[in-house]
């Protein structure tokens, strides 16, 4: 799951956040400090020597730390210093990709971010709760993910998932593995919503879903 397979735009186009976002996440980025420049260090570290592809492993990476940042407001310099306190603890390197987030690693390191941001108790208790409805959209094998259902708030059904070994990654009306791409291209030629869902045997409520999926912020 780490061999790279995505491009940054892709991949900010499928998780539904800033492209600028992604990169500072991965590539890290310089910014404005008193008289001089600062620098962002990376929180995802990019597979083997391609530098400019990410893995699915880093999209699920990804994945959580959007699921922060929207709920949230994440800070990140709270991420980065709650991370490397729970993988310390727990001998975990990449506790962002791991299965381990739904248990006693995953507590430490909410607990640490809530501390480092003055979050309630409460606040605490809300923040697991939200990341908890994201993590339940990874499916894992043992404790690495093998798909991702991404968090739409209006497909409860799980119609759309993103498995590196259907379509090469791309997001898709699981049932039939047809990439969205494809149905939201062919509505965009001017077909019909019925006659493309005809053609590829889906329910109509799939189309719909594939196009509020496109179309999504």
């Amino acid at each position: 799951m780490d061999s790279p397979i995505y491009k940054f735009l892709e991949a900010a186009r499928y998780l539904k956040i800033a492209s600028a976002t992604l990169r500072s996440w991965i590539k890290g980025r310089n910014y404005p400090r008193g008289k001089g420049l600062g620098y962002f260090k990376p929180l995802i570290k990019l597979p083997g020597q391609e530098r400019h592809l990410l893995s699915f492993n880093n999209l699920i990476e990804a994945y959580v730390l959007r699921s922060l940042r929207q709920d949230h407001g994440v800070s990140i310099k709270a991420v980065r210093t709650a991370l490397n306190y729970a993988q310390s603890e727990f001998s975990i390197p990449r506790l962002l990709l791991s299965g381990d987030l739904r248990t006693a690693a995953g507590d430490l390191f909410l607990q640490r971010y809530g501390e480092l941001i003055n979050l309630s108790k409460s606040g605490q208790l809300a923040l697991r709760k939200m990341l908890e409805a994201h993590l339940q959209r990874i499916v894992w094998d043992s404790k690495l993910p093998v798909r991702l259902y991404p968090f739409i708030d209006f497909d409860i059904q799980r119609l759309i998932a993103i498995d590196p070994l259907i379509k090469f990654g791309q997001p898709v009306i699981i049932r039939k593995a047809i990439s969205i791409s494809t149905i939201v291209n062919r509505i965009d030629a001017g077909e019909s919503p019925k006659m493309v869902a005809d053609d590829y045997d889906l329910e109509m409520n799939e189309i719909e879903m594939a196009i509020l999926y496109e179309r999504a912020a």
